[in-house]
């Protein structure tokens, strides 16, 4: 069986796990190769009260169509979908099941399987163009639309896998910001990042 516990903190809304995400990872097994990464950036999405979220429609309330199907999930269910037609996005579903919430994984520093996630991103320069972005860290831990619905903390683990940290992120360390990338609720300070580390997708 999985750890209860761990169900039970991502059972929480997203924007209270969205932070505690943070020093968390976020494991793959692709064609035998295993790669990881260290969560140091998310972001909250809510449910019907966020215009932000998928799930929020503005005059029907919550939407609940088979493109936001994994929302819907019981909380650790990994909801990926593809931003603007190009990149895949990974998130963490949270909440009750049936209530929709996730939280965005926004950046990793990667930790094991190197040399496979820099080759999946030849181009990178520089500890942020690899993975630090929504789009970037799913191309190097390959992540795409078939891994939608997966359980991230079944018991003996699937093709992707979130696993709690021995070591909490040190809370002082923990900053929050206004999302990155959305056209609606762009005030509310629902990003949350370990200060000035080399991977962050964007500073504070």
């Amino acid at each position: 069986m999985p750890d209860p516990t761990i169900r039970a903190t991502l059972a929480e809304r997203p924007l209270h796990v969205a932070p505690e995400l943070l020093g968390w990872t976020i494991e793959t097994t692709i064609e035998g190769v295993t790669t990881s990464g260290r969560i140091v950036e998310t972001e909250a999405y809510e449910g019907a009260d966020d215009p932000a979220s998928h799930a929020h429609h503005p005059v029907l309330g919550l939407r609940h169509t088979p493109r936001v199907a994994s929302m819907y999930g019981p909380p650790g269910t990994l909801y990926v979908y593809r931003s603007y037609g190009i990149h895949w996005c990974a998130n963490v579903v949270c909440g009750p099941e049936g209530e929709p919430g996730a939280v965005l994984i926004r950046a990793v520093e990667p930790t094991v399987g190197l040399a496979t996630i820099v080759g999946r991103r030849p181009k990178a320069r520089r500890p942020v163009e690899i993975a630090g972005g929504p789009g970037r860290l799913t191309v190097a831990l390959g992540i795409d639309g078939t891994h939608d619905g997966l359980d991230l903390v079944a018991d003996g683990g699937g093709a992707v896998r979130l696993h709690p940290p021995q070591r909490s992120v040190d809370p002082s360390t923990v900053v929050a910001g206004p999302r990155i990338g959305i056209s609606a609720a762009v005030d509310r300070p629902w990003r949350f990042g370990v200060l000035g580390h080399p991977c962050l997708s964007r500073s504070f």
